[in-house]
């Protein structure tokens, strides 16, 4: 593996918020995101926290008495969430542009501080910041290091882009193969945990020779890359230059659809700006001028927009849950809206799905799903406590009462 960012060198007395995994039995309602199974009276012991047992209540017998029981009175435990595509030090209120470019460090800290609280309580237990500036290095060391609490992350540093290109006043700009190297490898110095470049707007970006450098980097050093890539000749070309993920997807043909399944390309969807601002009464609150209600409301409308999306879910390209969350009118803990339209427009054919895009094929895609992501003995005790049944209705999970990580309660 690469070499260790510099914080991992300094000795750390004591973390400024110690927690202690709690050994216990958790009786509920449980989604294992196993498959579609539910098992409606279940347990799950907790021990050094990890899984030890998960079965039906019937199955425990005499409660043991060296460890305590947490009955949740029939409220639903499944395992804590991810959101695969989210942006800490975005607020998810004001205009990106603005944030990007005049937020300084500190007010970055104090959003990402924010937003990690927010996703803590809305059941959130990983984060796959995908960055665009380099704020979400120093979120990552400050959640390691124990200065705050936070959920597990994922950080991508500075997204990458050709001078000039997507979002350039916020992102790290390159031209030629060797500033794409470098790029690379100053993300990797401050201890990035994958790739990210920006691939497309209206039209393609990078160079060939561009692309196979940022790519090839990013793999010398062991690291996923994954790809801002919104329409079919976009997605078709990172695909097949090797990129390990695309986000926010787009239209595709048949022939983009197979080079995704041929190479295991996932796909990390994002559709609550659409969603969000699509809602006159939030997105007016939000400051959302008129025509791009419109806007939104007619892309919502239009579900042609997203047959691609569904063709490929349907193909059996994996889908797994993203909100872009930092976006105007896309807060860090409005997660069922996403979820909803999932099912709605097709990409997850039932909510049992939608609920596994979030969890185990999260885990999948970050390469955690021997670790976490369902709710299996040997796994880390990663889970959420809600009052409702989100099988049944997604919006039960604004009812997270309890979210726990590695068998630490954090909300």
């Amino acid at each position: 593996m690469p070499e260790p960012p510099f914080w991992h060198y300094t000795k750390i007395i004591k973390p400024m918020f110690p927690a202690k995994a709690v050994d216990q039995i958790v009786l509920g309602r449980l989604i294992t995101a196993r498959g579609d199974e539910i098992i409606p009276e279940g347990f799950m012991e907790v021990r050094g926290g990890k899984i030890v047992r998960v079965g039906a209540r019937a199955d425990l017998g005499t409660l043991p008495d060296d460890i305590p029981t947490h009955d949740t009175g029939g409220k639903t435990v499944m395992p804590g969430m991810a959101n695969s595509h989210a942006h800490l030090s975005w607020d998810g209120i004001h205009e990106l542009s603005f944030q990007s470019m005049y937020d300084p460090p500190e007010m970055r800290a104090y959003k990402a501080a924010g937003n990690m609280l927010k996703s803590l309580r809305a059941g959130i237990t990983l984060v796959r910041d995908l960055g665009v500036h380099n704020a979400n290095l120093f979120t990552k060391q400050a959640v390691a290091q124990g200065i705050f609490p936070g959920p597990r992350l994922l950080v991508s540093g500075e997204s990458i882009i050709q001078t000039g290109g997507h979002t350039y006043w916020v992102c790290r700009e390159a031209s030629g193969a060797d500033e794409m190297r470098r790029a690379v490898r100053d993300q990797v110095k401050g201890g990035a945990d994958l790739i990210k470049i920006m691939a497309c707007h209206d039209t393609l970006e990078f160079t060939d020779a561009e692309l196979e450098a940022v790519i090839d980097e990013a793999h010398r050093n062991r690291l996923p890359i994954t790809a801002h890539a919104t329409y079919d000749a976009c997605i078709r070309r990172v695909a097949e230059f090797g990129v390990d993920c695309v986000e926010h997807g787009g239209s595709m043909s048949d022939e983009t659809i197979q080079v995704l399944l041929d190479k295991k390309i996932p796909i990390v969807t994002t559709f609550s700006a659409l969603v969000m601002q699509a809602k006159p009464e939030i997105a007016r609150a939000f400051g959302i001028p008129e025509w791009k209600i419109a806007e939104r409301q007619k892309a919502v409308g239009d579900k042609t927009r997203f047959d691609g999306l569904v063709r490929a879910s349907k193909a059996g390209v994996p889908i797994v849950f993203g909100t872009d969350a930092g976006s105007p009118a896309v807060e860090h803990d409005s997660i069922a809206p996403e979820l909803d339209f999932m099912v709605e427009v097709g990409v997850c054919p039932d909510r049992l799905d939608a609920l596994r895009a979030i969890t185990i094929r999260a885990a999948q895609l970050s390469k955690l799903d021997k670790k976490i992501g369902s709710l299996e003995a040997g796994k880390e005790a990663d889970f959420i406590v809600v009052d409702g049944k989100p099988d049944e209705d997604l919006f039960a999970l604004e009812r997270v009462r309890e979210t726990w990580i590695a068998g630490k309660r954090m909300h």
